[in-house]
């Protein structure tokens, strides 16, 4: 008899655990849907509930807090409000003294008073800066 301890087997839950790095799963219509990254333009939390808002116009409810979303999002991401956690790469034009971020989709999301210098010292240093 063989002894199959030897055989190196790649260990699952580290495979599993980047998957889910690269994606979120979400439920529609009796489906489950995997959203990656670069097609969420922005989060919105409302308590243990989130809206994921994609760039083809579809919004999808998820029953996980936007703090728990956030820790598998890319850095990309920004949280700009208690409620709001938006993809830098879908920011648009910032409106009435850096307070509205505009976005893609035409949206308009609000950022907290509390993160405005952090906010704009981080779109400055991407040169997101556009001026009317």
């Amino acid at each position: 008899m063989k002894n199959f301890t030897s055989i190196v087997r790649p260990n699952l839950s580290e495979k599993s655990l980047n998957d889910s790095k690269a994606s979120i799963s979400v439920q529609s219509m009796g489906r489950t849907v995997f959203l990656t990254p670069d097609v969420i333009i922005f989060l919105e939390g409302e308590g243990n509930y989130t809206y994921i808002y994609t760039n083809t116009g579809k919004k999808y409810l998820v029953s996980r807090t936007l703090k728990s979303l956030a820790e598998q999002l890319n850095p990309n991401f920004m949280r700009v409000h208690k409620s709001y956690l938006v993809n830098v790469d879908y920011v648009v034009e910032r409106l009435e003294d850096d307070r509205l971020l505009k976005l893609s989709c035409g949206k308009e999301v609000v950022v907290s008073r509390r993160k405005i210098k952090e906010i704009t010292g981080l779109l400055d240093h991407s040169n997101l800066r556009i001026s009317a």
